[in-house]
């Protein structure tokens, strides 16, 4: 084999660990972004919270800050122990420093350049945009100890009572022996979110048992002893689950719905309807889904009014009894973005509950620039810690750069679909993914990860970034139309519909067409299927 020695040229991109971080801050939601700024906060001791600090512009940093020596700044950082230092008084950069090659500022208009690595350019100085970045930090209470007990009393007000709790309360009201409220406090404990009974009784007598320490982890079921107990506990599970399913909310403790269901009814009335009612949850509930009238009249042997009324009483009744006390606030979306009206048109800001406000640690910054020379650590320990001096000022930077962007982002949307933000959705253009991208000069996937899990505050209600992008279909005027505002006309078609005679996807279909949207019928089912609603066979009044 002959060798040879040839020249290539070739071209390829490489991450630097600051972009590599940028991208990946971007693609965060709101909680994501929460979590990773308290993991930063632990991990790099150059990073702390800024609490309090003087007025910042609206959105981006100070310029300049009154200058202070190194020893000032040290001796009154060291004698400042609470929260309410002025912010200003802990720097100690000089107007030098304000021009600092690494103080590298992020504006809506421009992205901040990218460096090779996160080592540092040998500079310990502090730069002014090491300082807090966020905003205005919220204000402070007096600070007295009876604006801390009334706070404390009014959230203990506020507090959410779970499903469990609720039946403790209950059970507590009960005389019971010792055994008889340890099993019925266990099968409370056992209870899902929505107030089921998933395991079965025999699990959950074998758990009983093994917490109890009658039972070892892999119990020999074989023994006559063992066996003897595990029927006694299952038998005083059983007595503990009557009492359980006697409690409110009514349905709780079934193990399935059918059973949930059942315990309903018993709370009500013995009428003619609600014994049809219970004849008609022995059934296949698939019947009572398709409201299939004829086939439970012959199978309760009921007549077809009691049938009907029947199946009304079911439809009121509750699925999932522990639905009222769930926790609600856990699915509460924070926007990212506020929209308001500001005279003819909208004004869009971020919201600032969600932009962490975080800076450079004073001391700690300048105990690196008077230990330069590495006399304390050596120069590798003086090295190791410049560089994490240098990544908590990306941190800072990125964040920064982040929150940059979904501005820009949210407003290009907002002048995009200003008929959206005046008249509703019916009123939402066609918008992609690529015009927005062409606007600011970014790339689609960039615009991609800053639209998800991000929301928008509007005068209308909360929506992630997403939903203001849509396909387009055809119109008889050979404009287009917005997929969403399709999905919105349809489900005015269907709010308006007679309940008696629903609207089926051809005439759904028709209606669109009338609107001079042309629109098939496999089109309407799929956005009527994205949309949760069911078909007209069930939507149909009994």
């Amino acid at each position: 084999m002959k060798q040879s020695l040839s020249l290539r040229v070739s071209q390829h991109l490489a991450l630097t660990p600051q972009l590599q971080q940028s991208i990946r801050l971007l693609q965060l939601s709101t909680l994501e972004m929460a979590q990773e700024v308290e993991q930063m906060l632990d991990e790099n001791p150059f990073l702390e919270r800024a609490d309090e600090g003087l007025e910042r512009e609206e959105f981006g940093l100070a310029a300049t800050d009154a200058p202070v020596s190194a020893g000032e700044q040290i001796a009154d950082a060291a004698s400042v122990a609470g929260p309410g230092a002025d912010a200003g008084e802990g720097r100690n950069e000089d107007k030098a420093s304000a021009t600092d090659g690494d103080a590298v500022e992020a504006s809506v208009d421009g992205a901040p350049p990218v460096e090779e690595s996160w080592d540092g350019d040998g500079t310990v100085e502090m730069a002014p945009d090491d300082s807090e970045w966020g905003g205005d930090a919220p204000p402070r209470g007096s600070g007295s100890g009876d604006d801390e007990e009334t706070a404390s009393a009014a959230d203990l007000a506020r507090a959410l009572v779970s499903l469990q709790d609720h039946l403790h309360e209950q059970a507590r009201c009960l005389r019971l022996s010792e055994a008889d409220a340890a099993a019925l406090h266990f099968l409370i404990e056992s209870l899902d979110e929505d107030g089921y009974l998933a395991d079965p009784l025999p699990e959950l007598a074998l758990a009983l048992l093994r917490l109890q320490g009658e039972a070892a982890p892999e119990a020999d079921l074989s023994d006559a002893a063992a066996t003897e107990r595990l029927e006694a506990a299952e038998q005083l599970l059983r007595t503990a689950l009557q009492l359980l399913q006697h409690m409110d909310p009514p349905g709780v403790g079934a193990r399935d719905l059918a059973e949930c269901l059942k315990l309903q009814i018993l709370e009500l009335r013995n009428t003619p309807e609600a014994r049809a009612a219970l004849a008609i949850c022995a059934q296949p509930l698939e019947l009572i889904a398709k409201r299939d009238v004829r086939k439970l009249v012959q199978l309760c042997r009921a007549d077809e009014d009691s049938v009907r009324g029947a199946l009304a009483l079911i439809a009121r009744l509750e699925p999932k009894p522990g639905r009222r006390f769930a926790d609600v606030e856990r699915n509460i979306v924070v926007p990212d973005v506020i929209v308001t009206r500001a005279g003819r048109g909208f004004k869009v800001v971020l919201n600032p509950d969600v932009m962490p406000r975080l800076r450079v640690h004073d001391v700690y910054a300048n105990a690196m620039r008077q230990n330069r020379g590495g006399r304390d650590g050596g120069e590798g320990g003086h090295a190791a810690m410049q560089q994490r001096l240098q990544e908590a000022r990306w941190f800072i930077k990125n964040i920064q750069q982040r929150f940059d962007t979904i501005l820009r982002v949210s407003s290009a949307i907002v002048e995009r679909q200003r008929n959206f933000f005046m008249h509703g959705e019916l009123a939402m253009r066609p918008l992609v993914l690529r015009e927005i991208a062409d606007e600011l000069g970014l790339h689609e996937s960039t615009i991609s990860r800053v639209t998800t899990a991000k929301y928008m505050a509007t005068p209308f209600g909360t929506y992630e970034l997403k939903y203001f992008f849509g396909s387009s279909l055809g119109t008889e005027t050979g404009g287009n139309a917005s997929s969403t505002a399709v999905r919105a006309l349809l489900k005015q078609f269907i709010a308006a519909e007679a309940p008696a005679k629903p609207l089926s996807d051809n005439q759904l279909s028709d209606l669109l067409k009338e609107q001079g949207i042309e629109c098939a019928r496999r089109t309407v089912a799929k956005y009527r299927e994205a949309m949760r609603i069911a078909p007209a066979n069930l939507r149909k009044s009994l």
